[in-house]
């Protein structure tokens, strides 16, 4: 397997900002975070490009800059939610106003693009598949698959919202509802489960990609590509933050002197769920905002 260039620069930017973060050299001892994510979006796009012919970057770049554009306001919302269940904190932030707020937006852009090529590479270490699980080789011209499958996200048939449905979107609205009528530092379960319950039923009775759609079809490869690329993404966020110096600190009441890194352990359990609910929000606003050629989500 050859990686392309891009590639093998991104695990160079890695492996530099790592190293100038514990020597605590600038810019990559207050910047490396997204510097180091940066690095690791290139290398995952490189990967599966190498594996599979087709990838992010290469076959859907102009996607791909949307999904880092609404990665930005798309945190917010978790952000405001803090306002309310105060859970984590950021120290060491510059003093300029223009160099803050541009650390802010790099950081949070890249946090969709990087749970989405994770589940990229989760699914190609996991193997081709047989079937409806699988992804469909690329078509001569693209990257997207034969307009006649189900898994191409223009020619998903609507799913009616069941009676489940209905109530999960109920659950969902209340869940998002209560920290902001009862703010509490240990509500952070229902902000990261909260908009899974309320959109996915949402996005397969428009026609949009979703756990649920994939279930009633028999296919469960979506959702674990997401839990597990969710689950390795936050342990890289929490490692490549933990000895910077601008970081993220946390102040959950739960098991604080149990930690890995800066995150309490328990807390580890909300990477996978944040995954998800990456997916169903970022369906329901490529639905809404995006009208150019798809890419299939975390397949």
């Amino acid at each position: 397997m050859k990686l392309p260039g891009y590639a093998v620069i991104g695990l160079v930017i890695i492996a530099v900002s790592q190293a100038g973060m514990f020597m605590k050299v600038e810019p990559f001892w207050s910047w490396h975070t997204p510097i180091a994510w940066t690095g690791c979006i290139l290398f995952a796009d490189g990967f599966v490009l190498a594996r599979r012919g087709h990838s992010w970057l290469r076959d859907s770049t102009a996607e791909f800059v949307f999904l880092g554009i609404v990665s930005f306001p798309l945190w917010l919302i978790f952000e405001f939610y803090n306002l309310f269940i105060r859970n984590w904190h950021y120290v060491n932030l510059p003093a300029s106003v223009f160099w803050r707020d541009l650390g802010y937006v790099w950081s949070f852009a890249t946090i969709w693009p990087a749970i989405f090529e994770m589940a990229e590479v989760v699914a190609v270490l996991r193997g081709p598949t047989s079937g409806p699980h699988a992804f469909p080789a690329r078509p001569s011209g693209g990257a997207t698959p034969d307009p006649t499958s189900d898994l191409n996200p223009r020619h998903r048939a609507p799913q009616p919202i069941s009676g489940a449905g209905r109530l999960s979107i109920a659950v969902g609205a209340v869940m998002l509802a209560w920290p902001l009528v009862w703010p509490s530092p240990y509500l952070a379960a229902p902000v990261w489960l909260g908009f899974i319950f309320l959109l996915d039923p949402i996005n397969a009775r428009l026609g949009g990609e979703s756990i649920i759609a994939d279930y009633r079809l028999g296919r469960v490869d979506r959702a674990a590509n997401l839990i597990v690329a969710g689950l390795a993404c936050g342990i890289l966020w929490e490692f490549w933050n933990y000895w910077a110096r601008t970081r993220w600190i946390y102040s959950v009441p739960i098991f604080e002197r149990l930690k890995l890194f800066e995150m309490p352990l328990p807390g580890y359990l909300g990477f996978p769920a944040f995954a998800l609910e990456c997916f169903t929000m970022y369906v329901a606003v490529r639905r809404l905002l995006w009208h150019g050629r798809l890419r299939p989500v975390a397949l």
